[in-house]
């Protein structure tokens, strides 16, 4: 047995056996809880529903729940092994749909090979059900099943199996008929392969624009063609060729695409030669395919090849649609998936496949680039970003076609999506809409790096800002040709023009002469890009910088104190970083600036804070960290805090803020209500103030390994102007977010300067 296989048996059954639990939604450990979930309280939805159907979509789970059901009768690769052994495979896909789209999803396995008795069945189970994804079903059952179905029941029934290859080979010819140059009505398609999956992207096909008499299938037997009685059925025989080609070889001769759905080595590299110029090769056999990659690049080295498998380019993987697919169904509340939305999906993906790449999907496969072209057709399998193009699409589709029950504003469905990604896009989608409405200039430094161009391309391309790559013009722009970016409305700033430097070695010798600084060691200090975007932005030649790609933290951080300076009422900065969990959104500080802060900077730093939570539309609510409860235990270091907390009381009395307190207290509502009532936040906090900066740096680094929270930041509060310093091991999409809070924070500031000079 391999080590793969011992590791899969080890995986599935390691307590609890299996990939699936259910859990509750709502709190259920008081009486009163209990009263509310199930008698006597439950009474009252079941009257609801009962007067109005469609209430059941607003008092249960049922628009969110799929059922994905089998027989088994077509298990992968593995043919008839029945509904037992098939439900392995329901389980990862309701662990997909979860994992992809924050759809519930449940198995069902039914032990029937009777079409009628299984849609008999399953009939009767669609009350229940949002949605019905029928799975590993043999053909041609499947197609009468499928259709059986969808005509009985008023929720989408959808036969992955079928649709979803087609989709994503469709999104897949799409883009490889773009890089060719040829068009879909002229080429000519074989498959080899006439089971359910290719009859169905055959149909498909022809939905695109490919032509029925260009389309030729081959079996077992060999081409499927007019006239032909031996294992011949009304579905293959739809697909009956007028062709003199009796064997797939003879098929292939002079064909632009090879679809294969069959089983492994059925296709040669002679027969890849006799293809037509550039042919386009889809060997999906799982999990080995018709012609192996590297067999079909030897024999036709023009050739685009897309397989199945993980790990070699190109792989079709039906994860590219399904979840999407039902997410958007479901949303719309559509009575099933019709053409017009599997259309939208499949060009939804091939317009994603043409956009540039996050960090976070590039690292998860190796970390090699990965840019549209012949080894890079659709978007990798876990794109986080298919929800967000996909489901749109599709829901779309479904109004437009008529078959959607509910209205449909995409901009504000887009916002439900990533807020279904997790709370920090949804944080940071209230930041992005700010800087929407009033962009200003942030300076990337280090704006010949790679993420920065990036980055400068998203934050153009969004409208959150208009950006400024500060470098050398020439390698800035020849970098962006390699990664295929328009930077279009991006400001290079040439780093090296003697007159800006002049004008910034100047200031910076006003602000430091003092300190010890020359006229001429402040012209050497440009030679560091942070230095030189600090001057840039005290200047005014931008109003918020990104900077410190390059360089380790504190380093970076330097120049900003020196020649940007904290604010005059603050006269501190602070690291905040934003820590997300599936539900709740919190603030810690300080986590990058200052260690071992007096009773005066926690105060400082507890107010700047708070301002950053209602920039996020959040109502702060400050605990201040210590060891001790509300005087449990004297020491210096819980005194601190204590009178920290009765400075910010003086200075900002508007705040609710209490301590010193342990995380434990701040974090229980029952405890601040409960056992400590005296306080004056009475329920758990949202911004934690840390007392030292190794105890807010270890808090952010357990919630973001342990807790797996989705962490933003550090955010640079309390400074004159928006500055922001990067980690070195910041993605583009950090380099985005802080430039979004960068764009906030100089509305801010200006807005502040005109009330102050027009009083």
């Amino acid at each position: 047995m391999s080590t793969l296989s011992n590791e899969a048996l080890a995986y599935h059954s390691r307590p609890p056996a299996g990939k699936l639990e259910i859990a509750p939604t709502k709190p259920c450990s008081t009486q009163r809880d209990l009263s509310l979930a199930y008698t006597p309280g439950v009474a009252e939805p079941c009257r609801r529903i009962a007067a109005s159907p469609e209430d059941v979509y607003r008092y249960t789970a049922k628009g969110n729940l799929v059922a994905i059901i089998t027989n088994g009768t077509a298990v992968l690769g593995l043919g008839n092994i029945g509904p037992l052994a098939a439900k392995p495979v329901m389980e990862g896909k309701a662990v997909l749909f979860k994992r992809l789209a924050d759809i519930d999803a449940i198995d069902i396995e039914v032990n029937t090979e009777d079409p009628d008795e299984f849609v008999q069945t399953v009939r009767l189970l669609q009350p229940s059900f949002g949605g019905i994804n029928l799975e590993d079903i043999r053909a041609p059952e499947c197609f009468d099943i499928e259709q059986r179905l969808e005509a009985a029941c008023d929720i989408p029934v959808f036969h992955d199996d079928q649709h979803g290859t087609a989709i994503i080979t469709g999104a897949a010819l799409i883009n490889a008929l773009q890089i060719t140059g040829k068009r879909i009505e002229d080429i000519r398609i074989v498959f080899m392969g006439a089971g359910a999956a290719a009859i169905a992207t055959a149909r498909f096909y022809l939905l695109l624009g490919a032509r029925k008499e260009n389309i030729v299938l081959c079996d077992r037997t060999g081409v499927v063609y007019e006239g032909r009685e031996e294992g011949m059925n009304p579905v293959k025989q739809e697909f009956a060729a007028r062709t003199d080609a009796r064997t797939a070889a003879d098929a292939l001769a002079g064909a632009d695409v090879l679809v294969g759905l069959s089983s492994a080595g059925t296709v040669s590299q002679a027969m890849v030669k006799s293809m037509a110029p550039h042919p386009i090769i889809f060997a999906l056999a799982n999990p080995d395919p018709e012609i192996t990659f590297e067999e079909a690049r030897a024999a036709r080295p023009d050739a685009i090849v897309a397989t199945g498998r993980s790990d070699f380019p190109n792989q079709v993987n039906n994860v590219l649609g399904f979840p999407f697919i039902f997410r958007g169904a479901l949303d719309v509340r559509a009575r099933f998936i019709n053409e017009p939305m599997k259309i939208a999906a499949a060009r939804a993906l091939a317009d994603l496949a043409r956009e540039d790449v996050p960090d976070s999907v590039v690292s998860a496969y190796g970390g090699s680039a990965l840019q549209f072209g012949p080894d890079y057709l659709i978007p990798k399998p876990f794109d986080p970003r298919a929800l967000l193009w996909v489901a749109p699409a599709v829901a779309q589709a479904a109004v437009e076609s008529g078959v959607a029950r509910m209205p449909l504003d995409v901009p504000r469905y887009r916002e439900y999506l990533e807020a279904r990604m997790g709370k920090s896009r949804e944080m940071m989608r209230v930041v992005m809409n700010k800087a929407k409405r009033a962009p200003r200039r942030v300076l990337l430094a280090a704006g010949d790096h790679e993420k920065m161009i990036r980055a400068a391309h998203q934050l153009a391309d969004e409208r959150l800002a208009h950006p400024i790559l500060l470098g050398d013009p020439d390698i800035i722009r020849r970098k962006a040709s390699d990664l295929r970016i328009d930077l279009g409305a991006v400001q290079i700033a040439d780093a090296s023009d003697p007159a800006l430097r002049q004008r910034c070695a100047d200031r910076i010798y006003e602000l430091r002469c003092r300190k010890g600084v020359t006229a001429s060691e402040a012209m050497d200090l440009l030679n560091n890009h942070d230095y030189l975007g600090a001057a840039m932005l005290d200047l005014g030649e931008a109003d918020a910088l990104v900077t410190g790609l390059q360089h380790n933290y504190g380093d970076a951080l330097r120049p900003m104190l020196e020649i940007i300076k904290a604010l005059p009422d603050c006269r501190i900065a602070a690291g905040v970083y934003l820590i997300a969990t599936r539900y709740d959104v919190l603030f810690f500080a300080d986590a990058a600036v200052n260690i071992d802060p007096d009773p005066d900077t926690l105060a400082n730093v507890a107010i700047r804070t708070a301002r950053l939570a209602s920039d996020f539309d959040v109502t702060p609510r400050i605990a201040m960290i210590s060891f001790s409860d509300f005087g449990s235990v004297r020491h210096p270091e819980s005194e601190k805090v204590r009178l920290a907390v009765e400075l910010v009381r003086l200075r900002q009395p508007d705040l609710i803020i209490d301590g010193e307190m342990s995380v434990e207290t701040a974090l229980s509502t029952a405890a601040l209500v409960e056992t400590y009532p005296c306080n004056r936040l009475r329920q758990r906090a949202n911004v934690l103030i840390f007392p030292t900066l190794s105890a807010g740096t270890v808090a952010c680094h357990i919630m973001h390994k342990l807790a797996n929270a989705d962490v933003i930041g550090p955010i640079l509060v309390g400074m004159r102007k928006a500055v922001h310093v990067l980690m070195r091991s910041a993605e583009v999409q950090d380099i985005v977010n802080l430039a979004a809070i960068g764009v906030v924070q100089a509305q801010q500031r200006e807005a502040i300067s005109h009330e102050i000079h027009w009083a």
